[in-house]
């Protein structure tokens, strides 16, 4: 009886031997391609330490300060692929990070990332280089980080230029996908097994739906590389960015009406992530001195699509 027992539990055993060992070849691969990544993409920019975190940014131009935040899944190389960057740094000093767990700033796990906790340690960063009253410039989740350094008291910036962003609670679909890698230990284990592979899937689709209606460039891919968004370190961050979006932006949206210097607000008309009227329209609403402007026919990435006309508002802030 006992043999018949231990025969019956054999295929059980032999399907959960070749799951595990299934599942560490995976890991092993998503490894390889994590490292392959980074050295076929070596950082390119400047390093600083700041709250404990080494920050990877880009640091060019002279003239008034603008620094660029970047939005989720994407890196600081975004605004190189639009064009924003070089264009600013012909008449200011642009300074562009890697937000914490992006491309190569680095993200600890002793805290939650917060937009609070990831402004603060940005602007920890800009005072050691010994920078103030600089204008602050975001895209998509960098607008709840530029509008966390708006809000707190200490921070001295000269105005803000928000791009597609986030500023109220919603019912989000992609934040409840997105949680279980979000999750400490169940998250790890996904990033390396199951994460990558449905990512990888997704990933041409995710893209398309960004530069809706119009077609991604191709220095998009140029400059964002999918296997460096891929690396399961930086999975962690988009996940627990998209995990900190909603409680992030109803701590905040109560305290938009203290914001006291001039925004800038962008957003595109046909964005499939964002909506622009509850989101961008109501911001200018709460916030006195904001102006908003409607790209027609524009989705979330503007900022590649218009950026002359951003690059104009931003220019024009920055040299009051």
């Amino acid at each position: 009886m006992k043999d018949e027992r231990n025969r019956s539990l054999l295929p059980r055993y032999a399907l959960i031997g070749g799951a595990v060992a299934a599942s560490i070849g995976v890991a092993a691969w998503t490894a390889m391609r994590a490292r392959r990544a980074e050295r076929d993409c070596p950082p390119l920019g400047q390093f600083i330490e700041a709250d404990g975190v080494r920050l990877h940014y880009f640091d060019e131009g002279e003239g008034p300060v603008v620094v660029l935040l970047h939005g989720n899944l994407v890196t600081t190389q975004d605004f190189l692929a639009s064009g924003l960057f070089g264009r600013l740094t012909k008449r200011h000093r642009v300074i562009a990070f890697d937000r914490p767990g992006f491309g190569y700033s680095e993200r600890l796990r002793d805290r939650l990332w917060t937009p609070h906790a990831q402004a603060r340690t940005i602007q920890l960063a800009l005072k050691k280089m010994g920078l103030s009253g600089a204008v602050i410039v975001g895209h998509s989740f960098g607008c709840l980080v530029a509008s966390a350094m708006a809000l707190d008291p200490h921070t001295e910036i000269r105005g803000l230029t928000l791009i597609s962003g986030y500023f109220y609670p919603t019912v989000r679909v992609d934040v409840a996908i997105s949680a279980p890698a979000a999750i400490p230990v169940i998250g790890d284990v996904l990033r390396y097994t199951f994460s990558p592979i449905v990512a990888r899937m997704m990933y041409g689709r995710t893209v398309e739906t960004m530069f809706a209606p119009r077609a991604a460039p191709e220095s998009f891919y140029t400059y964002v590389p999918r296997e460096m968004a891929l690396r399961p370190s930086q999975m962690r961050a988009t996940a627990q960015d998209a995990t900190s979006m909603i409680p992030g932006a109803a701590e905040m949206s109560a305290r938009y009406g203290s914001i006291d210097v001039p925004v800038r607000i962008f957003a595109g008309s046909d964005d499939a992530i964002v909506d622009p009227e509850s989101q961008s329209g109501r911001l200018s609403k709460d916030i006195r001195r904001s102006v908003l402007s409607v790209i027609p026919e524009g989705g979330h990435m503007i900022h590649c699509d218009d950026g002359d006309r951003i690059g104009d508002a931003i220019e024009a802030m920055a040299s009051e």
